[in-house]
């Protein structure tokens, strides 16, 4: 069986541990993503398409237009609808995509050709995307007869919305944003996948506590008012406080390894609990620190988290900070439950049991 992801690009690595999980099971996996990513080397088939990319001044500059079509939340704009769905919000924005699909088939049709993008079983659209606007690769496979699986990640569904041309011919949608599941009729949850055996965690502390924080959108994850208040904490050097911004991931995974507290986010402005970060980070044997709604409590009731709000946080760390073996607990408990739930194996396990629950295999 072949199996083909498509992706804008490979943010955490993801796309390398399926196609990893997928050939352990005997099959042929590739993915193919629209840009490089800023974070990691392994690119797959890169299309090196214009007029997209990641960095901070791109995704600024859609901020901006979005604050004019959408009010002030701009790009953070939340969408209404069951789903929510995606449709130009002006001429202007309707006309550019136009613009760049057409430019972009100068380089998608040839890759088509080349690398034989036609001919494997399974694709999977990750973000809910092909490699066109309006879907016209998607309904070229469906016609075909190839089933489709969508993947969304948060904010392609928030502040996007599904792309109705896309959704109407999907055979299986999925997410690990528990938030998602409330937000379209036909979709189900998926941990995500992570190489556990890769980490060696360390369960001791330091005799100061390190405390990092990683965010790659201050915004989403809080950041103003975590911190604030680690930086208090490290000036009255109850914490070493480490904040890691824009930097390679070799770079931050070495901060993780080496540090005894990971803060996620506060406030769950992008999506309830948890993403990769804190899954790298529990895998590395970090106590993990993160605003758990009562849903995702209920949902993943033996949690290892540390629980934290605007008005907790600093109380939590002053606690783990005066008790080592309370974050050593964690650090254990951190380790167990995520090679229980997001090792690649148990979560390959899970996505073929989908496959056969959608009549994909």
């Amino acid at each position: 069986m072949k199996i083909l992801y498509i992706s804008p690009e490979n943010t955490v690595g993801t796309l390398s541990l399926w196609k990893k999980a997928h050939e352990d099971r005997g099959n042929q996996c590739e993915f193919v993503t629209m840009y490089p990513s800023r974070f990691h080397d392994d690119n797959g088939i890169c299309l090196h398409l214009p007029l997209i990319k990641s960095n901070p001044a791109y995704m600024q500059m859609r901020h901006n237009y979005y604050k004019l079509s959408r009010g002030a939340s701009g790009d953070y704009t939340e969408k209404k609808g069951y789903p929510p769905t995606w449709q130009a919000s002006s001429h202007l924005e309707k006309y550019f995509f136009r613009f760049r699909d057409l430019l972009w088939s100068h380089w998608i049709e040839p890759a088509i050709k080349k690398y034989n993008l036609l001919e494997y079983d399974i694709y999977h659209l990750e973000w809910g995307l092909d490699f066109y606007r309006d879907g016209r690769f998607a309904q070229k496979l469906a016609d075909m007869g190839k089933p489709l699986v969508c993947t969304y990640h948060g904010q392609d569904m928030r502040t996007r919305g599904v792309i109705p041309a896309i959704d109407k011919l999907s055979k299986l949608n999925l997410t690990s944003e528990l938030d998602l599941l409330e937000k379209h009729p036909h979709i189900h949850y998926l941990f995500l996948p992570y190489d556990t055996s890769k980490d060696i965690p360390d369960y001791g502390v330091q005799s100061t506590p390190q405390v990092c924080h990683t965010p790659t959108n201050r915004y989403y994850k809080g950041s103003d008012i975590i911190i604030p208040v680690c930086e208090k904490l490290a000036a009255e050097k109850i914490i070493n406080f480490t904040l890691v911004e824009n930097a390679p991931h070799k770079d931050v995974y070495k901060i993780k390894s080496n540090s005894d507290i990971v803060i996620d986010q506060i406030g769950n402005r992008g999506g309830w609990g948890y993403g990769m970060n804190s899954v790298e980070a529990l895998s590395l044997g970090n106590c993990c620190l993160t605003e758990l709604t009562e849903k995702y409590i209920q949902f993943i009731p033996d949690h290892p988290f540390v629980n934290v709000n605007a008005g907790t946080l600093e109380n939590h760390l002053r606690e783990l900070a005066s008790n080592p073996e309370l974050i050593k607990e964690h650090k254990q408990k951190s380790r167990d439950w995520v090679v229980k739930y997001h090792d690649v194996h148990n979560t390959a396990e899970k996505l073929y049991s989908y496959y056969k629950i959608a009549g994909i295999i």
